[in-house]
């Protein structure tokens, strides 16, 4: 929904008592929650995942936030509503770097009872939104409305475990209040161009710091797209093509299934089609690291050795679109 519009679903945004806001929003969602399924009982994962929003939302209500919501394994959370607060973007940056703080607190009561380990990414966006109760006499919720809110949703899609991405209106805002990495371009749902986005390392002023951690990867997208490729032979690449089926693409490289079984440490060239959303084919060199059985197939462990820059960028479009859902049938 807009926040340009004077009007919720055809009402007048007065009449329903809803009012612009400016607002910092978080979103905090566990990484590869999911895939704990195929490793534990149910009452294992309910057990972690209630203990993980409870967390979270204490760390929440600390930093003077209101949790909005929760959302099967992820947690939002708006600061600067109900009640205006002029310092809304510094709480919330604060509140994110806590909230990773407290996952290492978390983890080690998890380790203490037996239970996995979990890790989230974390997303904040500011701007401006409509803010109101919405639904009927039976049930009503107060909702926060906007554009603003959208993108912070698709900001933290891209964190990885671990880390604060701010979107730049937050990082504007903040001045030298947060400490961050170097800018980087995302390509997100619903947005004409590259979205500018940082991470977050440091609330200098509060000594909080956010580890960096050595266990994160890039994300992994589950794909079923043949590409083809070729093996090098010292530094000349062999003319045979052979056949292979991407199963997941990361930022770094593939999980595939190849026609011709290859050692590790074997150099391909590879042609990866990335028309179906819209980029080009593109030429990577690869390396392989190890083969292993998975559902009964050999899967083989590719990482990207040498990327143009412009591939690099178009690989990375690639896997943001593809973790955003896109394309899918709410366009």
């Amino acid at each position: 929904m807009e926040t340009s519009t004077s009007t919720v679903t055809g009402v007048a945004a007065d009449a329903l008592g809803f009012r612009e806001r400016d607002v910092s929003i978080l979103l905090a969602d566990l990484r590869g929650y999911t895939a704990m399924g195929n490793e534990h009982d149910g009452t294992t994962l309910i057990e972690v995942l209630d203990a993980f929003l409870a967390a979270m939302s204490d760390v929440v209500l600390a930093h003077g936030g209101t949790v909005d919501k929760f959302m099967g394994d992820a947690i939002m959370a708006v600061f600067g509503a109900p009640e205006p607060c002029t310092d809304h973007v510094r709480q919330a940056l604060a509140c994110a770097a806590s909230m990773q703080i407290a996952m290492d607190a978390l983890n080690a009561t998890n380790e203490a009872r037996g239970l996995p380990g979990i890790f989230c990414g974390v997303g904040v966006n500011t701007g401006r939104v409509m803010t109101g109760w919405l639904g009927s006499p039976r049930h009503r919720e107060y909702c926060v409305v906007g554009d603003a809110v959208n993108l912070a949703s698709r900001i933290e899609s891209l964190s990885l475990r671990g880390q604060v991405l701010l979107g730049e209106s937050t990082r504007a805002a903040a001045g030298d209040f947060a400490l961050t990495g170097e800018v980087m371009q995302a390509y997100l749902k619903g947005q004409p161009g590259p979205v500018q986005v940082y991470e977050l390392l440091a609330i200098p002023g509060l000594s909080l710091e956010i580890s960096r951690r050595d266990l994160r990867r890039s994300h992994r997208v589950r794909v079923e797209m043949p590409f083809n490729y070729q093996v090098l032979e010292g530094k000349r690449v062999q003319d045979a093509v052979h056949q292979g089926i991407a199963r997941d693409i990361g930022y770094q490289g593939i999980l595939a299934e190849l026609h011709l079984p290859l050692p590790p440490f074997s150099d391909i060239k590879l042609a990866l089609d990335l028309s179906p959303l819209g980029y080009r084919e593109v030429d990577v060199y690869g390396k392989v690291l190890h083969t292993s059985a998975r559902n009964g197939h050999a899967m083989t462990a590719i990482e990207f050795t040498a990327v143009t820059v412009q591939n690099d960028l178009d690989i990375r479009q690639f896997v943001q679109m593809l973790l955003q859902g896109y394309p899918s049938e709410r366009d």
